[in-house]
């Protein structure tokens, strides 16, 4: 990033906004490089809440199934006496002095650099949990602390414990990377305000950030929904399915009506199978984010052989260095990308507008290598090798949308990053979708979403009641939201209200927008039988009330284009492109060329300078407003 903008180091003045989004959460929960030796402090006889988890193994019937190794070790984990009930009394008081004497050993031995606090019933009455921080910063502690009740003010001590002790451990490293980001800013004459994309699409200051880094774990993949988001209100389409698939992965989402899916817990650093996350396999997080369906499909991905002699695609990428075959960096397995360039699909001569030189021989070597023991063609296993990821990527697609009981035939697939407009109509195809938007610029489109979006905030209170009427619920949350946003200095918000429902002596619970004038049990019943297909008579009780807090910070839009243009029905450069099984003869356009109205029909080849869209035949196009191809 700071690269990057180093290039426009004489124009800072004029840069209004700086967006970032980081991994750098994710990679320290999948190293455990970087987290921050981390003490917990909770009730006498909990000790172990944190490692005895939930029933969830990862593999059902391995006996020799491994769970994530605790962020907290036993030794490093504290017992205070002290209760509170469910209903917010002190049954037994927090005995303090025992209190001091683990604040005083934290303080003084062990290089603690963070702290998590979590007491039984804390979300409900937060009294025990706010003297430990006082009692802890009396003895001299000046490391992170992180509240329960601050964290994650809902019921359920496991997930409470697990998202307040991965809070803690992300503390350290995430404030001190973006601490250091905006001094190397400001010594760059940046002046701009620097937001951090949260995992759920909003924005967060950098210092809000810091204190809660389970926010941003998941920030990257968002942006690209919510410049699709964007583009769908712009265009006047209310059901997308998002398709971005980049070098390493691809991941699939859907928009109804203007709101990406979003789901409130989730498993940091786990592991997934054809999209779908391994319960049991990472770290509980309970925090808002863009719930998308991600599979191990991307231009690097590397094809391989398995003892059957069966053609495998995945999940081992080539990365960006050494990258594919082709591309001349000492790759020697073969890609996706190295079939895409055998297959015709990409320009054989160069990439990025001449900028990249592509080598095809190392690709049909590489090809060629796992093509022997298959007794297949290079040509063969390539497009083999097309089908398999594109198989898997259809899944992904599947499990946004038929799985949640949506039918792909009545979306819109927008389709994004440097690698998914190649694959975009062998998808639709397959999942017999009918419409196909492409935005310009499709490799760079995630960037444009840190660019749209507001910053946010999520609050919540816990309920547990059959009770439906939440007004005043709902005015204390407002209250607690305006106190923090105008302690940041914000004066212009707007709420959007949730609720959690579920069926009484269920587990989990269903978020529904929360409308005072619908009948809420209706409503959840209506969602209950659209996911699961059934809708019981039960007692309805509402779990929690959720308030989300959306602070408009951007003023960049979608930029109209007006011009017409012609059909296009051929060019001067012509390629052979092999499509089911055979070659044929595409026409290359060169996107940049193309105004607003030129269309044309498949087979065909738009090369643009970050990426490339494949137009299959008995397809059509046309360039239409705001840039996007529209394919059908």
């Amino acid at each position: 990033m700071l690269e990057a903008l180093s290039q426009f180091r004489d124009r800072a003045p004029e840069v209004k906004l700086i967006s970032h989004a980081s991994t750098i959460a994710t990679n320290a929960l999948l190293t455990h490089v970087g987290l921050a030796r981390t003490a917990l402090i909770t009730n006498h006889g909990f000790r172990d809440v944190l490692e005895i988890a939930r029933q969830r193994r990862p593999e059902l019937y391995n006996l020799y199934t491994t769970r994530p190794v605790p962020l907290v070790k036993r030794r490093d984990r504290y017992t205070v006496r002290g209760r509170m009930l469910a209903d917010g009394t002190e049954q037994e008081p927090l005995r303090t002095q025992e209190a001091a004497r683990i604040a005083e050993r934290i303080t003084k031995g062990d290089n603690y650099e963070a702290v998590a606090v979590v007491f039984l019933n804390s979300h409900i009455k937060s009294d025990h949990e706010k003297k430990m921080h006082r009692i802890l910063v009396r003895a001299g502690f000046r490391g992170h602390i992180s509240l329960s009740s601050d964290v994650d003010r809902q019921f359920k001590e496991y997930e409470r414990m697990s998202t307040t002790v991965v809070n803690a451990a992300l503390s350290p490293l995430v404030s001190t990377y973006l601490s250091s980001l905006s001094e190397a800013l400001s010594e760059n004459g940046f002046a701009a305000p620097v937001y951090m994309m949260n995992s759920d699409g909003g924005m967060s200051t950098l210092s809000f950030a810091s204190r809660y880094p389970i926010t941003v774990i998941e920030s990257g993949p968002a942006a690209g929904v919510l410049a699709s988001r964007e583009l769908a209100r712009a265009l006047s389409i209310n059901r997308i399915l998002t398709f971005d698939m980049g070098g390493t992965t691809a991941k699939a989402g859907t928009i109804l009506n203007g709101e990406p899916d979003v789901s409130y817990e989730f498993e940091a650093a786990g592991r997934t199978h054809s999209g779908r996350s391994i319960k049991g396999s990472g770290y509980v997080v309970r925090a808002p984010f863009v719930d998308l369906a991600e599979v191990s499909s991307g231009g690097g991905t590397i094809a391989w052989v398995d003892e059957g002699s069966a053609l495998r695609v995945g999940p081992e990428s080539a990365g960006s260095e050494p990258g594919p075959a082709a591309y001349g960096r000492g790759g020697n397995n073969a890609t996706v990308t190295d079939a895409n360039i055998i297959l015709g699909r990409i320009n054989p001569r160069h990439l990025l507008g001449g900028k990249m030189p592509v080598y095809p021989n190392l690709a049909e070597g590489a090809v060629a290598a796992i093509a022997d023991p298959l007794d297949l063609s290079v040509k063969e296993t390539a497009e083999g090798m097309i089908r398999i990821v594109n198989n898997s990527m259809a899944k992904a697609i599947s499990i946004v949308s038929v799985e949640r009981g949506r039918d792909p035939r009545e979306f819109t697939m927008v389709a994004f990053g440097g690698a998914g407009p190649m694959h975009c109509c062998d998808l639709a195809d397959e999942l017999d979708v009918k419409r196909v938007v492409v935005p310009v610029h499709a490799g760079l489109f995630s960037a444009y979403g840190l660019l749209i979006s507001d910053l946010a905030r999520a609050f919540s209170l816990p309920v547990l009641s059959t009770n439906t009427s939440l007004g005043g619920q709902f005015e204390e949350l407002e209250k607690m939201a305006r106190k923090s946003l105008e302690e940041e200095g914000f004066e212009e918000y707007r709420f959007r209200e949730y609720v959690d429902l579920r069926y009484k002596g269920q587990s989990y619970e269903l978020t529904l927008p929360y409308e005072p004038s619908v009948d809420m049990r209706k409503s959840f019943a209506a969602r209950h039988m659209e996911l699961y297909g059934y809708a019981p008579e039960d007692e309805v009780e509402v779990v929690n009330v959720k308030l989300r807090a959306v602070v408009p910070t951007s003023t960049v839009g979608v930029k109209a284009e007006s011009t017409d243009g012609p059909e296009v029905r051929s060019s001067s450069e012509r390629r052979d492109v092999w499509f089911a099984g055979s070659y044929s003869p595409a026409s290359i356009l060169i996107r940049e060329e193309l105004v607003v109205g030129s269309h044309g029909t498949g087979p065909c080849i738009i090369e643009e300078y970050d990426s490339t869209l494949v137009v299959n035949p008995e397809w059509t196009w046309r360039v239409q407003a705001y840039g996007t191809e529209l394919l059908r």
